[in-house]
């Protein structure tokens, strides 16, 4: 599948997921839209807040975060959005389940805000088929949880949006056209 032809499902979900003042190519082609959208920073600093949530009343299976460049970059853009969703949708579930068993609260609402973080990223990375094995690795502590997810979006979704800029120049030579 060409990139062009997966960029604009993605621009169009962005475009619905983030205000109206922001085009939808921003995502993809403008990495302060993916700054302001990256919210594990303010998660943090609820979690100092917060101390119910920590440890996490359900084990939470960690993002892979760890990139062997050679090999990802033989990797299609299919395969590592596969890679991208299977470790959000993963988390989603597991924050789901973990928020379901914390009281209501500051807990409660902090990782209502993580699942609805999380869930934003899925479907900017586009649902479909994932066949991806998943990282065995698992904790307790929403700490380690916010460091993997932070380190989800500033490593392996920057690289596939490194993988997306090609489609920008075009699209930007389209429209000057």
């Amino acid at each position: 599948m060409a990139v062009s032809n997966l960029l604009l499902p993605v621009l169009l979900l962005a475009s619905a997921l983030w205000h109206g003042q922001t085009r939808p190519a921003d995502f993809v082609c403008d990495g302060d839209t993916r700054v302001k959208m990256n919210q594990v920073k303010e998660l943090e600093a609820m979690v100092a807040e917060c101390s119910s949530v920590n440890p996490l009343p359900s084990q939470i299976h960690l993002p892979r975060t760890r990139i062997n460049v050679a090999a990802w970059k033989r990797k299609s853009v299919h395969e590592k959005r596969g890679e991208i969703l299977l470790s959000l949708e993963t988390l989603v579930q597991d924050v789901k389940a973990a928020r379901k068993l914390v009281e209501s609260g500051c807990g409660s609402s902090m990782l209502e805000r993580l699942e609805h973080s999380a869930k934003n990223y899925l479907h900017i990375a586009e649902p479909g088929n994932v066949d991806s094995p998943s990282q065995n690795k698992q904790t307790q502590d929403i700490g380690q949880v916010l460091k993997y997810f932070g380190q989800l979006l500033k490593g392996r979704l920057e690289w596939l949006i490194g993988d997306l800029k090609d489609s920008c120049r075009r699209e930007e030579q389209g429209f000057s056209s």
